[in-house]
């Protein structure tokens, strides 16, 4: 473990990485305490940092101070996704960086945040070097990547690269029945122009994201820092068992529809079927009517999560847990209907800007830094289609993620800084 990390702070020095001194520059400590209690339930632990809610909005402001605070140029643009521009965004061919937020329910400290933090840890040390950008360069907090609220992870990426429809994100409703724009709206945003952004795209020549690992692979391998090579095939389906309303206490077993057993054996089928075939299978969220102690279920609604190496082995294991389910609510007496909610293909990340960062991460040392695929989606992974894209990954001990034990350690982090910062660096020079 490494514990010789610089810590990024304040400096000044260089032109167009900085014309002037940094004002009021913070160091990746600060910035990260002052970060850290927003949106923390006090019970479990963990963030309930839920798109458009009033913990996003206090990341969010935290961000445009952050930007302002380093005479950063700052934005929000049609879909509500936060930018910081150093230099000008126009001239094209901009090295940018960054992540998100938000949270799942209940989510660790380091999902999103330790990206963003890094980003602008990594342009203070940059700062601090006196280093020199030919190009221009940004930070961005993307809108809405986990999907908590409103049920589509990367909202606020998938607007933007076109991969979701306007039509579609009017429909997107939250539990209490809010809409996405009602959402936008509510928070003190327009949300009359979200939609595709090809022109702002178009002016990025590289995005990196710095993401703390979402499993155990380098602490395993003894590294601090990772590349990501490929994100996994993944998506959401919902399955919908409907049997028949009845007293919990008169109803004969034998007479009864009831959703939930379905559901409970189409649980352990996912389980089943997800270990034979090498991935991952989850249901993770349900939804119950009448939901009542006393009452058998009407309607049993759970999601599942899928996620395997290859496009093949996701679509056999899918298969074959709808093919479970159906079996089981036929015994039962059960209806079922499967929607898939979305899906996102494998993501290769570009190879000649993932075989140049690890050229420039290896020079000094001629180090060989580990490149491992991941089965979490990203923003990075949405914007693939559009823009060169990779991704670093931090090393987390534990493997825990979208958990209040999600934990990296701070040497760790701050090499992470490191890295990011040696490669915006080299990819800022023409």
């Amino acid at each position: 473990m490494r514990n010789d990390c610089p810590q990024p702070g304040a400096a000044s020095g260089g032109t167009d990485a900085d014309s002037s001194p940094v004002p009021g520059g913070t160091s990746f400590h600060e910035m990260w305490r002052e970060l850290r209690p927003i949106g923390r339930h006090p019970d479990s632990g963990g963030y309930r940092r839920f798109a458009w809610t009033a913990a996003d909005g206090e990341c969010r402001g935290w961000f445009e101070e952050q930007a302002r605070g380093r005479g950063l140029t700052y934005e929000v643009d049609r879909n509500g996704n936060q930018w910081a521009w150093l230099g000008d965004p126009e001239q094209g061919d901009a090295v940018v960086t960054g992540s998100h937020l938000d949270s799942v329910p209940d989510g660790g400290a380091f999902d999103g945040p330790l990206g963003v933090v890094s980003s602008f840890a990594a342009l203070d040390e940059l700062r601090a070097r006196g280093a020199r950008f030919d190009k221009p360069f940004g930070i961005v907090n993307f809108g809405d990547e986990e999907g908590a609220r409103f049920g589509l992870a990367c909202v606020g990426s998938r607007l933007a690269a076109g991969q979701l429809t306007v039509e579609q994100a009017h429909r997107l409703t939250d539990g209490d029945g809010v809409t996405l724009p009602q959402a936008m709206e509510a928070a003190g945003y327009d949300p009359e122009d979200i939609g595709p952004d090809p022109e702002r795209l178009a002016r990025i020549g590289a995005f990196v994201e710095l993401h703390v690992e979402q499993g155990r692979a380098l602490d395993l391998s003894g590294d601090s820092v990772g590349i990501a090579s490929a994100i996994w095939p993944h998506g959401r389906w919902r399955f919908d068992f409907r049997g028949e309303a009845n007293h919990a206490g008169t109803t004969r077993l034998v007479d009864r529809r009831d959703p939930m057993l379905s559901y409970a054996e189409t649980v352990l089928a996912a389980r089943r079927e997800a270990r034979l075939a090498g991935a991952v299978a989850t249901f993770g969220k349900i939804s119950v009517e009448p939901n009542g102690v006393n009452a058998i279920p009407s309607l049993v609604r759970g999601w599942l999560d899928s996620r395997a190496e290859d496009q093949k082995t996701l679509d056999v294991v899918v298969t074959a847990i709808e093919e479970a389910a159906r079996d089981y609510a036929q015994e039962h007496g059960v209806a079922l209907d499967v929607v898939r909610e979305s899906f996102t293909p494998v993501v290769e990340f570009e190879h000649a800007l993932r075989d140049e960062i690890a050229r420039i991460l290896g020079r000094d040392a001629d180090l060989k830094v580990p490149v491992l695929g991941t089965g979490a989606g990203h923003d990075a992974g949405i914007l693939s289609g559009r823009v060169p894209t990779a991704m670093l990954f931090v090393r987390n001990p534990t493997g825990v993620s979208h958990s209040p034990a999600e934990h990296a350690a701070e040497d760790d982090c701050l090499a992470g800084v490191t890295a990011l910062a040696d490669v915006l660096e080299g990819l800022a020079r023409r």
